[in-house]
């Protein structure tokens, strides 16, 4: 236990002094001392616990009647245990002997006060308050840390406004459930709280990063009153007679970021007045730590299932809608559409957000990232998905216009691994940019920053600038398996794609058509697909770039390679960038073992697509279910596929982010 500051005694006068319940009280005893003395001794109430701190090698533990030596630095410590009932009504006398010690010198009187003060959160992480529970100043990663965790207030409780955050009112009750307790002891006499302050404390920049408010008993709005946050540093807590505890609630208001580690700190002081001087004469505090915002992959089961409602050259897309009622109700999971007069005619729902959670050990809630993309679904999630229990956040960029990689098809996230013997209990969240030391795109810093920050899904930045829209999802893909590694990775491969079809040819089906079946665009058989320079050169330098993500992955993500599956797609260059040269199959919805996977609309051999029945060849004997849906006119013609035009929100972790250790 730290020590206060230490209590000068006299031998002229009672000294009087104030004492919190468990903690060190160190009194000087060297300050005023008899002539003549050389020793002295200590007696005290009985709740008062006395004890000498002294080095044994040079004092012995005096016995039977003799005195401790004034010489040789014997400091006094006391600790109440008890509340005082009265002012004062602890006492602790110093008695001081000469040589002789035949009767005391003179002695010194101590009163003391004692009040219980304590200021307290949950940080044992049980989801309740509890008193004196360790270190509260210090927050602690892992299964056997410590540290009150605090959530981003940012849902809306009440219908037509923004996330509660922006209110510096309580608006709803149940507002509360969205915020982390914190209580104030303040135990003693009254007439002590009458002659001291307890003084409620933040700095100024986390001023800006919660709201405390404070409870008063009643059941109203109004007994709910915002004693720190924007604008209020500081509170003098308003203590009634009688009142032991006073009960406040704390919430976030920011997300960690670029510039905000995550952690809070709030203290409480006891003020008294020394002359004309306040003087603090006990401090607490706590420190809580801001939950961080959690992705979610595709291993995780589906609970929502979002798409776009559009219509263009081709028409309606109710077809492409029915399909995704189909494959939405053998995953038991729910059919959200969005209907154009919401999205403005923006099909791309998953590159305009990126569903997540939040959590703390007494709440949990979603929260929909929303890109900086900004386009006809800008309004969408703001509008739509943020309300009770449902949070928002967001960052935009600036000063310049957001790029294609800024779309969050271009974020995604592995399921949990183990690089070595380093853990990722919650997965590595994998962005794409540029090849390391290119002038290339890359997502914009503000949402790196924030992705970073959040800390317990470290990204990893792959390189996707060599395709026209520049996502992660066009290349690569997680399904869940029932084996024991939990899950695949699933890669575009053209190599792969090539010796299919080199495979399909000697067996003598080489005049077998890719686009069979698609009225509005041109056939090429397997033949001329393979006699094809251009489409082959285009196939190595795409290969070569997916080959370098490939090695990144196996890397950070602890890969091997019989945890990859090849999935066999074909590429063409347009200038500098790469497409698909048919549906892109990796570019799939995953619901459960259900993947929605693009019709490839590959060489019919048998009557059966041989694109297909490879992909089922690879991924059914893991268990997963491959249903095959036609994207063409609607999505692929316009550059992306279902993943793309699609969205998904799932079943949180169950591990609990704060026994991690980044």
């Amino acid at each position: 236990m730290a020590s206060q500051r230490a209590v000068k005694l006299s031998l002229k006068k009672p000294t009087h002094a104030v004492c919190v319940v468990g903690v060190e009280t160190l009194v000087d005893v060297y300050s005023d001392v008899p002539k003549g003395a050389n020793t002295f001794g200590v007696s005290g109430s009985s709740e008062v616990k006395i004890y000498m701190v002294y080095d044994p090698a040079r004092v012995a533990e005096p016995t039977g009647r003799a005195h401790w030596p004034l010489g040789a630095n014997v400091d006094v410590v006391v600790v109440a245990d008890t509340v005082s009932k009265d002012l004062n009504d602890l006492k602790v006398k110093v008695s001081y002997f000469g040589s002789q010690e035949a009767g005391a010198l003179g002695h010194s009187v101590l009163y003391l006060t004692s009040v219980d003060m304590s200021l307290d959160a949950d940080t044992g992480r049980t989801g309740k308050v509890k008193k004196g529970s360790g270190d509260k100043k210090t927050w602690r990663w892992g299964s056997g840390g410590s540290g009150a965790i605090l959530l981003v207030n940012c849902d809306r409780d009440v219908r037509g406004s923004r996330e509660d955050l922006h209110s510096s009112h309580l608006r709803s009750l149940e507002d509360l459930q969205d915020m982390s307790p914190m209580v104030l002891s303040c135990g003693g006499p009254d007439e002590l709280f009458e002659s001291h302050k307890l003084v409620l404390k933040v700095s100024l920049p986390d001023s800006r990063r919660l709201r405390v408010f404070c409870a008063r008993g009643g059941t109203s709005l109004s007994d709910y009153k915002q004693v720190l946050g924007p604008h209020h540093q500081t509170y003098e807590v308003e203590r009634h007679p009688g009142e032991s505890n006073i009960q406040f609630y704390v919430a976030g208001l920011v997300f960690p970021d670029a510039n905000f580690s995550g952690l809070i700190s709030l203290s409480v002081s006891l003020v008294g007045t020394e002359g004309l001087s306040e003087v603090s004469l006990f401090t607490d505090s706590v420190t809580f730590r801001v939950a961080p915002w959690i992705m979610t992959p595709n291993t995780q089961p589906p609970l929502e299932l979002y798409v776009c409602s559009v219509t263009d050259a081709h028409g309606r897309n109710d077809k492409f809608l029915e399909d995704m009622a189909h494959l939405a109700q053998k995953a038991n999971c729910k059919l959200v559409v969005c209907p154009r007069v919401e999205n403005n005619n923006d099909r791309w729902i998953q590159d305009e957000m990126e569903f997540g959670y939040v959590e703390a050990p007494h709440k949990s809630f979603p929260v929909v990232f929303d890109s900086p993309r900004n386009r006809g679904l800008r309004d969408f999630a703001l509008k739509k998905i943020l309300g009770p229990d449902f949070g928002y956040v967001t960052r935009e960029i600036q000063y310049a216009g957001a790029s294609g990689l800024d779309s969050f098809g271009n974020l995604d996230v592995s399921p949990p691994v183990k690089v070595g013997t380093k853990e990722y209990p919650l997965g590595r969240i994998l962005i794409g940019g540029s090849f390391p030391k290119s002038s290339g795109r890359r997502m914009a810093r503000v949402v790196r920053d924030f992705l970073q920050a959040q800390q317990v899904q470290a990204p990893v930045e792959l390189y996707s600038d060599w395709l026209s829209v520049g996502h992660v999802d066009e290349f690569l893909s997680f399904v869940p398996t029932s084996d024991q590694k939990g899950f695949r990775l699933l890669l575009a491969s053209p190599r792969a794609c090539l010796q299919l079809f080199q495979e399909k040819k000697e067996e003598g089906y080489g005049e077998a058509e890719q686009f069979d079946g698609l009225k509005h665009k041109t056939k090429r058989s397997i033949n001329n697909i393979l006699a094809d320079r251009h489409l082959r050169r285009d196939s190595t330098h795409v290969q070569e770039c997916i080959d370098w993500n490939r090695e990144v992955l196996k890397q950070e993500l602890g890969l091997s390679e019989s945890d990859i599956v090849d999935i066999p797609q074909l590429f063409y260059l347009k200038g500098a960038y790469a497409e698909a040269f048919f549906p892109d199959m990796v570019n799939m919805v995953v619901l459960g073992k259900y993947l929605g996977i693009p019709k490839p609309f590959g060489p019919l051999i048998n009557g059966r697509c041989c694109l297909e029945e490879k992909v089922r060849s690879l991924l059914e004997p893991l268990g997963l279910h491959c249903i095959f849906i036609d994207d063409f006119l609607s999505y692929h013609q316009l550059l992306g596929e279902i993943h793309c035009g699609t969205n998904v929100r799932r079943k949180p972790f169950s591990f609990r982010w704060w026994n991690s250790v980044p």
